[in-house]
């Protein structure tokens, strides 16, 4: 077991939200605020309306296609899909340049993917299920080695019956 996986203890379930970050908050934010000078002329109140409701269509779009990761000892979710923990093995953190090479030139497009671009560190685990095509998942995560530990132990544990 290497060092940093000590430095990161292993604690089931494990839960996170891939929520948007302060720079897709601030997109939003501008995208909205244009529409006060599209309505300007027209009638500056309306334009502060329609911004107003154009943020609020933005934000609850973009809260209600958050995904979550969650880790218990009968369940991996990642966004829509789950598996049963045991189906899979080998997860393994990927930051930086292994991430990269994960979503370009190493990804397949069989893999099953819940992905987000301002969450840059991934996950990647391999699929055992012989009845499964895909044969892997790449997971964002801010946390790549306490995700992966987690998989890891879940997939270890004594199969639920």
């Amino acid at each position: 077991m290497s060092s940093e996986q000590h430095a990161h203890p292993v604690s089931l379930p494990y839960s996170e939200r891939l929520s948007p970050a302060a720079w897709i908050w601030l997109v939003a934010a501008g995208f909205s605020g244009a529409w006060i000078l599209v309505f300007e002329m027209v009638n500056p109140t309306i334009g502060v309306v329609v911004a107003l409701v154009v943020f609020a269509l933005l934000a609850g779009a973009l809260l209600m296609t958050t995904p979550e990761i969650r880790v218990t000892e009968n369940r991996v979710r990642a966004g829509r899909a789950s598996i049963e923990p045991w189906l899979l093995a080998n997860a393994e953190p990927l930051r930086d340049a292994a991430a990269t090479a994960a979503r370009g030139t190493e990804f397949n497009a069989l893999s099953y993917q819940c992905l987000r671009p301002w969450v840059q560190p991934l996950v990647r685990v391999q699929v055992t299920d012989p009845q499964d095509s895909t044969p892997y998942w790449l997971i964002s995560t801010r946390n790549p080695e306490k995700l992966a530990a987690a998989i890891n132990a879940a997939a270890s544990l004594p199969r639920a019956e």
